[in-house]
């Protein structure tokens, strides 16, 4: 099978393909080391952050809070850029689930749960690059809630990605 690249036009053959997949997500000797020298302390679920919360959100600047609209500004930090020096999808995505999340919070409910989440990926923000993080309460139906998160560039202006995200939250028992 024959597969045609639609950003450049290149042909691929299937084992190729698979072949430049596995290579691209392969560690080198450098970063498997740099891995295995983290430490990971355990933390008491929902009174200390975790590693992986602090890990992506390190350096997250709250600029302005009201009900059903959060704005945040959050350098692009090394540590979440893909090989090409662009803050990573996986970090994007991270980022809209965090802030969408932060958006429907209310109190007397428990921690939401995300059922949906959608990301249109629009352009690219390089290392340091300053994003501003707009999360915005679309409605609410029942434990149902629905934000809107648009990550925008500073420097340039350009949309970096737009998400939409659905959360499950109820309220706590009084028991």
């Amino acid at each position: 099978m024959t597969c045609i690249s639609l950003a450049t036009g290149e042909n691929w053959e299937e084992g190729s393909l698979m072949e430049r997949a596995k290579r691209m997500l392969e560690l080198t000797n450098e970063e498997s080391e740099s891995v295995s020298r983290l430490i990971v302390n355990p933390h008491r679920a929902n009174v200390e952050q975790s590693f992986y919360e602090d890990f992506s959100l390190r350096g997250i600047r709250v600029d302005r809070v009201e009900p059903g609209l959060v704005v945040c500004t959050y350098m692009v930090p090394p540590r979440l850029a893909d090989r090409t020096g662009y803050l990573s999808s996986g970090a994007i995505a991270n980022l809209v689930d965090e802030v969408g999340c932060s958006v429907i919070f209310k109190e007397g409910f428990t921690n939401a749960v995300s059922v949906n989440m959608s990301i249109s990926y629009a352009s690219n923000a390089k290392v340091y690059d300053e994003v501003e993080i707009t999360a915005r309460l679309l409605g609410q139906k029942g434990n149902i809630f629905t934000a809107a998160v648009v990550l925008k560039n500073k420097g340039t202006g350009e949309i970096v990605a737009e998400g939409r995200h659905t959360l499950f939250s109820k309220l706590m028992s009084k028991i």
